[in-house]
């Protein structure tokens, strides 16, 4: 099944300060890779934006209505996330490039695949605070929204080199979504500990594999084979990929997140 993607040119417009890591050259990466993507047969599809109550299930209402009021302007939300004029509007998009991919794959024949590619990224953010570059949590919105569509039990699994908090809080209590981690540790933003597994009825739903800085392949290869890829399996979610090459995509790992 060809690999449907979600992104846009838009979101080269949001626009952080000279010399902030998260820089528009990320857009332009994007659209590099989608172009590419196009050639070899997948298709290429502009999101529509998140709506306010989509973005309510993860976010309290008080802190959409201050992003909201950053329309317009450039602001500082927190020493390392900005907004500038168009940011809302982008944000909007890349939460709803999400909940776009969740419709496509739920509603496309078996083995759809959908990839977002979008800025800014998301997990930082927490129900009611914008951290680390990000303001919507943009997995956490489309974990979210295939609940909404019925869907029993849904996997999210983060690699990237930080944790992603507030993903992790989203739904730290709530056994239907399952959150798998692997990140350094410790490292920004402190969160992560593998003592931290959920709690009430999500305990055991969280799992954070914290790994030294200078994890090797084999050490993510460990992780993804040993206890990732079981851990998933068990949980049997509605919403997942497909564990084909875990062994080959966990050897990729500490490669793809190196630059970050």
């Amino acid at each position: 099944m060809p690999l449907t993607v979600f992104t846009s040119d838009r979101f080269a417009d949001h626009v952080n300060p000279p010399g902030h890591p998260e820089r528009v050259e990320r857009a332009a990466v994007m659209q590099v890779v989608a172009s590419e993507i196009r050639q070899q047969g997948g298709r290429v599809i502009e999101p529509r934006p998140a709506i306010h109550d989509e973005l309510a299930r993860v976010h309290d209402r008080e802190y959409l209505t201050l992003v909201r009021e950053t329309a317009g302007r450039a602001t500082a939300l927190d020493p390392d996330t900005y907004t500038s004029p168009d940011t809302y509007e982008v944000a909007c998009l890349a939460a709803g490039a999400g909940i776009a991919a969740v419709d496509h794959v739920l509603d496309g024949p078996a083995r759809t695949r959908a990839l977002a590619m979008v800025r800014p990224p998301g997990h930082h953010a927490e129900r009611n605070r914008a951290m680390g570059f990000c303001l919507f949590n943009n997995i956490a919105v489309a974990a979210a929204h295939a609940r909404s569509r019925g869907v029993a039990r849904v996997a999210i699994v983060d690699y990237d080199v930080h944790h992603g908090n507030g993903t992790q809080w989203s739904f730290y209590d709530d056994p239907s979504v399952l959150f798998v981690s692997s990140h350094q540790f410790p490292f920004y933003p402190g969160t992560g500990e593998a003592s931290a597994i959920g709690a009430g009825k999500g305990q055991g739903f969280t799992v954070n594999l914290p790994v030294e800085a200078g994890g090797t392949d084999t050490d993510f290869e460990v992780l993804y084979t040993q206890i990732a890829a079981p851990v998933l399996r068990q949980f049997r979610p509605g919403f997942c990929w497909r564990f084909q090459g875990i062994k080959t995509w966990a050897k990729r790992l500490s490669r793809a997140i190196a630059p970050n």
